[in-house]
């Protein structure tokens, strides 16, 4: 393994540029140059994220340019005339990283199609099907704080990478052991080539077509079209394209936060562009509360989230990502039922993660439909489209796809959360239930009432640092040689070991096989429909803990629920 210092004084050298030399020198701290230089940023199975500057451990035009060669390497094995897709989102070094890479992509004999603008996420997942490529890349660090940034990589299908092409290309990538193995070529040579295409307008005609057809009563918004919406793109790539949708679909008392509204990678009203985060709607709220609106709606900066509040008498009440998720299958449910529009023959799927509610279940069972369960990750919902779509006439049928952290797909047309087509869906079914007296939280309560109260939570455990990732992994295979007998009180049913492939039934002592690939995650299914999950980010240096619980109350519900979370919040912080 090479000594972090040794690299770090590679690249206070040429061949590394002017910039990062005296970025280089301005570090005084070693605990800090030691961060930076400890090892290579990992190009995961989605991609990279990380803090930007000089470093190898950090996102920057040589990180970035070495993903690149390497995906570029692999496009070459897989596809005589390969092309891919760019997009970048308002991040600081968003844009430079998006034309740098589409550049190494034309050296290397690849056309690219390069976004003439800051576009969603998935308008790319949408554009790379569109567009025909072999790949795309999406330049994002989604909701992180505004010093970091991202590279995702997406295939042919329009999905994130997942097996077998994840691991090929980071293989790839990982045979990238010398800078000077990056090709690059200038923009005039890459134009002049017919290697580097610039896209926009025809692609974002065709992607909000799309997310049109999603809505099904027209009807309903003509009827309550000056229904208030309050929006935050959160200075991301929103507001351009959900305005419009808006706007198309007859809405016309839209306001903007104008503080939020255009691009902005400093987010500058905000420690986290993240719509999970209650502070990042406090301009929101404010200017809600001023126009009386009705719904509060926030994108996070590449537009995939949709964060929500919903008034109600004088509350605005938050929904988290499991509670928009099922406000939306529900109204997607009840009205394509009532119009015929469902798979005949049990052939519905609703897709979503292990890691998301389970009163999915009783609501997909009342239309006739199945739930089927991914790791956590919209890449595998994303993949079930395509697993659908490539089954014998009469296979399974996609309808609905939704994750806890606040993503969802309504459509097909794309194969990554959109946060666009769900304001677009959330909105309707707003203005439908508003041409009958009702708001969107009251509407919630009666699913409550009839499937029960479930109720959902999560933490992250920040392991930073050197030493951050073999602490995760100590906590996590403590828990898998030890797994509890009991969490909060209730006993544990089962122990799922993704890794391992294997569930333990805890009453029966049976052992079977999981239906899910290998994967570093823990879960727990515990007695009164109770259960808590682990696993370490994929992104970020965090292990993530998840809980679930049932009551037949409000108050039943979040008590069960705060047994299980301090419970295992104590198991890991032993």
């Amino acid at each position: 393994m090479t000594d972090w210092r040794e690299e770090y004084r590679r690249w206070c050298n040429p061949p590394f540029d002017g910039v990062t030399h005296a970025e280089l020198a301005a570090v005084t701290d070693e605990d800090e140059l030691q961060d930076r230089f400890y090892r290579q940023l990992t190009f995961g199975t989605g991609g990279l994220r990380g803090i930007m500057g000089a470093g190898t451990n950090r996102m920057n035009v040589y990180t970035v340019g070495r993903a690149t060669q390497g995906l570029a390497d692999f496009v070459n094995l897989s596809a005589a005339n390969g092309s891919a897709v760019i997009a970048y989102d308002s991040r600081k070094m968003s844009a430079e990283f998006a034309l740098d890479s589409a550049l190494i992509l034309a050296a290397n004999g690849i056309h690219a199609y390069l976004f003439e603008g800051l576009r969603p996420t998935p308008e790319l997942s949408f554009a790379v099907r569109k567009l025909g490529a072999t790949a795309g890349i999406v330049i994002t660090a989604s909701h992180n704080p505004p010093q970091y940034n991202g590279y995702k990589v997406y295939w042919s299908d329009g999905g994130q990478i997942v097996p077998p092409y994840d691991k090929l290309i980071i293989e790839r990538v990982n045979a990238v052991t010398d800078y000077a193995q990056i090709k690059r070529i200038g923009l005039q040579e890459a134009q002049s080539r017919g290697l580097l295409s610039y896209v926009g307008g025809e692609i974002d005609d065709a992607y909000v077509a799309e997310i049109k057809k999603c809505v099904l009563n027209p009807s309903e918004i003509e009827a309550c079209a000056d229904l208030g919406i309050v929006y935050t793109p959160l200075n991301g790539t929103g507001n351009l394209p959900v305005r419009r949708v808006l706007a198309e679909l007859g809405f016309k008392n839209v306001r903007v936060v104008p503080e939020q509204e255009l691009p902005d990678g400093a987010f500058p009203t905000l420690k986290y562009p993240n719509p999970e985060d209650p502070a990042a709607f406090t301009l929101a709220i404010a200017l809600a509360k001023n126009t009386d609106a009705q719904l509060v709606l926030a994108t996070d900066p590449d537009a995939d989230r949709l964060g929500v509040l919903v008034k109600d008498g004088q509350e605005y009440i938050p929904f988290n990502g499991n509670m928009t998720g099922i406000i939306i299958a529900d109204y997607l449910l009840s009205q394509r039922s009532k119009a015929g529009l469902l798979p005949k023959n049990g052939k519905g799927r609703i897709v979503s993660t292990i890691v998301s509610t389970d009163m999915i279940f009783p609501l997909a069972e009342e239309y006739g439909l199945k739930v089927i369960r991914t790791l956590t990750g919209f890449k595998y919902v994303g993949e079930q489209i395509k697993l659908f779509e490539s089954a014998p006439d009469g296979g399974p049928k996609y309808v609905f796809g939704f994750e806890e952290s606040y993503g969802c797909l309504v459509g097909s047309y794309a194969r990554d959360k959109d946060g666009v087509s769900a304001v677009a869906v959330l909105c309707e079914a707003a203005a439908y239930y508003k041409n009958r007296g009702m708001t969107l939280w009251q509407r919630m309560k009666q699913l409550y009432a009839k499937y029960g109260w479930f109720k959902e939570g999560q933490y992250s455990l920040t392991l930073g640092g050197a030493e951050g990732a073999k602490r995760g992994e100590d906590i996590c295979q403590g828990l898998r040689n030890n797994p509890p007998s009991e969490v909060g009180g209730f006993k544990v049913l089962k122990f799922t070991d993704y890794r391992a492939g294997k569930v333990t039934d805890f009453t029966s002592g049976r052992v079977t096989a999981t239906a899910l690939p290998a994967s570093n995650v823990l879960y727990f299914d515990l007695e009164n429909s109770g259960w808590c999950c682990l696993r370490p980010s994929g992104t970020e240096p965090k292990i993530k803990l998840y809980f679930g619980a049932k009551g037949q109350s409000e108050k039943e519900a979040s008590a069960a629920l705060n047994k299980i979370s301090q419970s295992f919040k104590k198991l890991l912080l032993k």
